[in-house]
């Protein structure tokens, strides 16, 4: 079965951001390569920029989250767009709590999670970095959204 893996571009704060998903699902990082790793005669890396993240790799489970800091150059990312979001299945409800409140903190409760009508334990925010998520935990299908 293929998996799906979400990738996130940010406008200068994707460790910043990484490092809070981290501090939620745990792990390690699988990946971090800066654009200074990259910058080579015929690609030279601005200095504001050498340090910026090229890209960033978190396992979370089977799937891997991924993310990237925009180069300026490229113009910045609109972090207010709200055409997709990042849906986590939990396997409990405790995890689906730890998981909500943990990324949600400072961020903006869309819905609170709770209880659905379609049976599920659901819940919608946009974390403090503009990302928005889904957090479920279906008793039926644990783990599987």
């Amino acid at each position: 079965m293929a998996l799906i893996n979400p990738h996130i571009n940010f406008n200068g704060n994707a460790e910043e951001a990484f490092n809070f998903y981290k501090s939620v699902f745990g792990g390690e990082f699988a990946m971090i390569v800066r654009f200074k790793d990259i910058s080579n005669p015929g690609y030279p890396i601005p200095e504001k920029e050498a340090n910026k993240i090229m890209h960033i790799a978190l396992p979370i489970g089977k799937n891997i989250l991924m993310a990237n800091d925009v180069p300026e150059s490229m113009g910045r990312v609109n972090e207010n767009e709200n055409r997709s979001k990042i849906s986590v299945s939990a396997e409990s409800r405790e995890e689906a709590d730890k998981i909500f409140s943990g990324l949600s903190a400072g961020g903006n409760v869309e819905m609170p999670i709770s209880d659905s009508p379609w049976g599920s334990y659901f819940g919608m925010f946009r974390d403090k970095y503009g990302i928005e998520w889904m957090v479920d935990f279906d008793p039926k299908h644990k783990g599987q959204m």
